[in-house]
């Protein structure tokens, strides 16, 4: 490989990066900004939560099926038109002078965000072969992964606080453009859909149906009660269209998900502990944010700013270490590590008080959660997409963006609802404002914590090492499937 392809690759890589960038932090870039946004447009506290809602619900939803699309007409074309369609609608977000306007387009960045994040993995994995370059990269992808959420937080307080809510949607639109023209350039063209086969219609159908449904039901869970009859039909109908999804992928000739990915060790263990994982970093960034906001009267601005550590840090170990400790002690020890490190990060919030400084109370915690995000996240890639063929990297790809996604969800909604439950309990015995607020965090962190830890455990005992020969074999087929597609 010449030296010009060699940068090609890399350059390639960091569009990619930027475009799964815009996605991730979008995700978080709003929480920051809500308050702004509800006096803007006079949102109702229940309405509000749509401006969130809307985005998660669609991007959840859609991440399979969109993996699977790129399976089916080509990697490249899906991210393009993922991209394309969240450029836009990024433009209406910022625009919009509605209730309804946002909302819509928030619904509709969801669904581009979707497709372009699950296949960007799997075009990442085809860009690099060797296993070197595939951990250094994975470890520069992982901290897009791991970090987009703290930097959205951080994005939104700097654009919130210096400019206007605005703008924390219409940066996208230059980057957007920025990243399709850059892609058009960089990476390879497909001259033929990247497999056979048709797209299996009904599958599609349930397992939207069924992820949007549980998405709906667990982001309002805390609002409409968690035995409310709403939340357990809601959730009940989700596991229905489940099991209905499943039946029919046993028996379709070109199933949406073949359900032996899922006799993989790697695969059901890298996605349980994905779904652990998300749920424990959603802890730390928004019941932190909160924390800092509500407890310690920090300003958006200095919200985003306290996070800057994390990102550093994170992205310093993700870049740089976490490559060469994959390297050299394989998936598992540097995973278990890292995720322990977070752990004891997140276990550290517990102490921390209603008067609470931000050097001795908030960053010794920031610390351990950016090295120990940015140790882990990139073992717990390379697992999750080391076993799966090429022409099922786009489906892998979906998969465990869609675990992370669910867990996030999940994890937020649940740990929210104990933090509430906490909070109100401590409000009752008579506390503080302030006191019952931060009892609420502190439960909420411990199990955090206990999350973070129990993916440590899964991934440190459970996942099985991929050997370096298997993986530089299994990227060149990856190379070759992208040069035929």
């Amino acid at each position: 490989m010449t030296i010009a392809d060699n940068r090609t690759r890399w350059l390639a890589l960091y569009v990619l990066c930027l475009g799964s960038l815009m996605i991730v932090l979008d995700m978080t870039v709003v929480n920051v900004a809500l308050p702004s946004i509800r006096q803007d447009l006079g949102f109702s506290e229940t309405s509000l939560a749509w401006v969130v809602n809307a985005y998660l619900l669609t991007y959840g939803g859609f991440l399979l099926l969109g993996g699977r699309l790129g399976d089916i007409f080509g990697h490249r074309r899906l991210f393009l038109a993922g991209i394309v369609l969240f450029t836009l609608a990024s433009l209406a977000c910022g625009l919009s002078t509605t209730q309804w306007m946002l909302v819509t387009a928030r619904t509709v960045q969801g669904l581009g965000g979707a497709v372009a994040s699950a296949v960007s993995l799997s075009l990442m994995m085809m860009l690099f072969t060797e296993p070197a370059e595939r951990a250094k990269a994975m470890g520069i992808f992982g901290f897009v992964a791991s970090g987009g959420g703290s930097i959205g937080v951080l994005l939104g307080g700097v654009l919130t606080g210096l400019i206007n809510w605005h703008w924390i949607f219409l940066v996208n639109f230059p980057i957007g453009i920025l990243v399709t023209v850059m892609t058009l350039r960089l990476l390879p063209g497909e001259r033929t859909p990247a497999m056979s086969g048709r797209l299996d219609v009904a599958g599609a159908v349930t397992v939207t149906a069924s992820l949007m449904l549980a998405v709906y039901a667990i982001v309002n869970g805390n609002q409409n009660g968690w035995t409310s009859a709403e939340t357990l039909g809601l959730l009940a109908v989700a596991v229905l269209l489940l099991a209905l999804f499943v039946g029919i992928e046993s028996r379709v000739r070109s199933p949406l998900v073949p359900l032996r990915l899922f006799k993989l060790r790697n695969i059901r263990v890298s996605n349980t502990v994905g779904v652990l994982w998300a749920a424990a970093m959603f802890t730390a960034f928004f019941i932190s944010a909160l924390y800092l906001q509500l407890v310690l009267h920090y300003s958006p601005l200095r919200v985003g700013l306290s996070f800057l550590p994390a990102n550093l840090i994170m992205g310093a170990f993700s870049i740089g270490l976490s490559a060469k400790l994959v390297m050299r002690f394989g998936i598992r020890k540097p995973l278990a590590t890292g995720l322990l490190l977070a752990a004891v990060g997140l276990a550290l919030f517990v102490r921390a008080p209603v008067d609470g400084s931000f050097v001795v109370d908030v960053l010794p915690s920031m610390i351990l959660i950016g090295i120990g995000a940015g140790t882990a996240f990139n073992p717990v890639l390379l697992a999750a997409m080391g076993d799966v063929e090429p022409s099922e990297a786009g489906l892998a790809s979906g998969v465990v963006n869609t675990s992370f996604m669910m867990g996030g969800a999940l994890g937020l909604a649940v740990l929210a609802s104990i933090a509430a439950s906490r909070t109100h309990s401590l409000r009752l015995a008579g506390a503080g404002e302030l006191s019952a607020l931060t009892g609420g965090y502190h439960l909420a962190f411990l199990v955090g914590a206990a999350f973070a830890a129990g993916a440590a455990v899964l991934g440190g005992t459970l996942l099985r090492e991929a050997h370096p020969a298997a993986a530089h074999e299994a990227g060149h087929g990856a190379t070759a499937a992208t040069e035929t597609s």
